[in-house]
């Protein structure tokens, strides 16, 4: 019966810090195996030409290839998490002041094809 009383305590800090988490992350990112992901389960990337915190040096043809990850409308920074402006005027989502992208030649959940890209530029975004 002590064990119990021990174990459950335990139990319990571990799934409040995990639900703490979970706010702290937008509705449409996800954390698996500590890679960031969209809702569809896509990896993120951020780009190393991100210099300035909260500021986007992938614009035109660069954006194509490597979309922004977008917030849904009504979205609010959390945790970690800000909502910039883009240079079009667009929104998008940045973890610890770099932008996150995805990567148009993932075209399966988890693939990782643009972890390097750029001379090294490119990474997997990591909580």
């Amino acid at each position: 019966m002590h064990r119990m009383n021990f174990v459950a305590p335990a139990f319990l800090a571990l799934a409040v810090s995990g639900y703490a988490f979970a706010q702290a992350t937008p509705a449409n990112v996800m954390v698996k195996n500590g890679v960031l992901e969209d809702a569809k389960g896509m990896t993120l990337y951020t780009f190393a030409n991100d210099k300035t915190p909260d500021k986007s040096a992938c614009n035109g043809n660069c954006a194509n290839v490597w979309p922004p990850l977008r917030p849904a409308e009504g979205a609010r920074p959390t945790g970690d998490w800000t909502i910039i402006t883009r240079d079009d005027g667009s929104k998008q989502w940045a973890y610890k002041g770099k932008p996150v992208y995805l990567f148009r030649m993932d075209t399966k959940a988890g693939e990782t094809a643009g972890e390097g890209r750029g001379n090294g530029a490119w990474q997997v975004a990591k909580a």
